[in-house]
């Protein structure tokens, strides 16, 4: 049978053979099979977008909004030792998330400490400048109030938005256009621009998730003084999903 990136079945220690490589993912995707509370599907979308943010931001205070288990918080720690640690947030407790910060903590001592875990609502959570804000799949509106709080405190921001609603979510009035998923996304794109960001628009594989369309907004002067190459605007990744332990 083949083996489906976008289940949501939760990964045990009977697909630890699945992962028996010598790669960072593979070690993360051992320890989360032996955790036993994660689905699949968030592995592989909390890797993909996680390894293309560190490719752009380095180092920062991360701060994970609508995290649910906090998977990429504890995987930009993992991809970069600069960063100071991580603060994540959910409107409502999540008891496997405990689960899985303890087994990775366990596997790589040196994230003790480093992450936060809060409760709350998430439009109250102060941002300061230097943070990263990432959020994987804040539903509809939501996600709009994660880039309210980035663009508000002039932080880096990263997003993989979902659940495009046109009752509750900005079209742009680009609906005589494009289909109402890509207009809402298009609009955010719009607005981070507009309010002086360099954006990075890319897409992680499909066959992980078909909401797959990652945002990523740099504050203008982050990018002042950067490369051509550095403040390239678009991109889209086009490796195997087989092999996300390429990126160490």
């Amino acid at each position: 049978m083949q083996f489906d990136p976008k289940s949501r079945s939760v990964l045990t220690r009977h697909d630890l053979g699945r992962f028996a490589g010598r790669t960072l993912f593979d070690r993360i995707a051992r320890t989360v099979c032996e955790a036993e509370c994660l689905p699949r599907k968030e592995l592989f979308e909390s890797w993909e977008v996680a390894r293309r943010v560190r490719r752009r931001i380095r180092g920062r205070r991360v701060v994970e909004l609508a995290a649910g288990h906090a998977l990429v918080a504890h995987l930009l720690l993992l991809l970069d030792a600069t960063s100071e640690g991580a603060i994540t947030v959910d409107a409502k407790p999540v008891p496997s998330a405990t689960t899985l910060s303890g087994a990775l903590t366990a596997r790589w001592p040196r994230l003790a400490g480093r992450v936060e875990h809060r409760v709350g609502d998430l439009s109250a959570t102060a941002i300061a400048a230097g943070d990263l804000v990432v959020s994987v799949h804040a539903c509809g509106a939501l996600s709009d109030v994660v880039l309210d709080l980035a663009i508000g405190a002039g932080a880096h921001v990263a997003l993989l938005p979902c659940c495009h609603d046109e009752q509750t979510c900005d079209t742009g009035g680009l609906l005589g256009f494009l289909p109402i998923p890509l207009a809402v996304d298009a609009t955010r794109v719009a607005r981070l621009r507009a309010s002086g960001y360099e954006t990075i628009t890319q897409t992680i594989p499909a066959e992980i998730t078909p909401h797959n369309r990652l945002i990523i907004g740099l504050p203008a002067t982050a990018t002042e003084g950067s490369s051509p190459r550095a403040r390239q605007t678009t991109g889209r990744h086009r490796g195997a999903v087989a092999h996300p332990g390429a990126d160490r």
